[in-house]
């Protein structure tokens, strides 16, 4: 689960099902962050993934390296990439959807697409196989909001596949869990300065 440490980060690969932090009550108490926790006290939250989602997530050790992160996150420095296996045939080999992003408030935690009053919202994607019935994509999410990969991809008619969400039954149901997987992240080291990038195979 830790892909590596040093004085002031770990960054970890969280399974499909299991919280990035606590949720409410105690049986949410068990978490990647809890987990991290029992072998580097220090640990602070960075960002976080969907629980139904897999792959990298960064933990800062103490309170300037989290300030660092957190910063380079909100300033969109933080190199972000995403492996989805979603429904159908997408049509062309790369593109972008810009669709600004709101919570779905009577239906939380759901979002939707909203011209009105949602944040702006940019995901890139390249085609990196085609299967049968099946395309699997390589995801930049440039910005990073809630559920930002699940919606704008549903949104483009092509929801990922075991998305019990937001995918319609059949491709919700066509896998026992969510094909999107956290591949990457790099950024700028909080305490080295230099360039630093940590990968994870996608496990489907």
């Amino acid at each position: 689960m830790i892909v590596h440490a040093d004085d002031a980060l770990v960054v970890a690969d969280k399974p499909a099902g299991m919280l990035a932090v606590p949720g409410r009550g105690e049986h949410k108490a068990d978490c990647l962050w809890a987990r991290v926790r029992e072998r580097f006290a220090d640990a602070l939250v960075v960002h976080r993934l969907d629980q139904a989602t897999s792959g990298l997530v960064v933990f800062a050790r103490g309170a300037a390296a989290q300030r660092a992160l957190s910063r380079a996150f909100a300033a969109r420095e933080v190199g972000k990439a995403y492996v989805a296996v979603v429904a159908g045939a997408v049509t062309g080999e790369a593109g972008e959807i810009d669709l600004p992003l709101a919570a779905d408030w009577p239906n939380r935690p759901r979002q939707v697409v909203d011209r009105e009053r949602g944040k702006p919202s940019l995901t890139r994607w390249r085609v990196l196989a085609r299967g049968a019935g099946t395309t699997r994509l390589a995801l930049e999410p440039v910005t990073g909001r809630s559920h930002q990969l699940r919606v704008h991809l549903m949104a483009l008619g092509h929801p990922i596949v075991g998305d019990a969400l937001y995918a319609p039954p059949a491709v919700a149901d066509a896998a026992p869990r969510l094909l999107l997987h956290a591949t990457r992240l790099a950024f700028v080291h909080p305490a080295g300065g230099g360039a630093v990038a940590f990968e994870s195979p996608p496990p489907f």
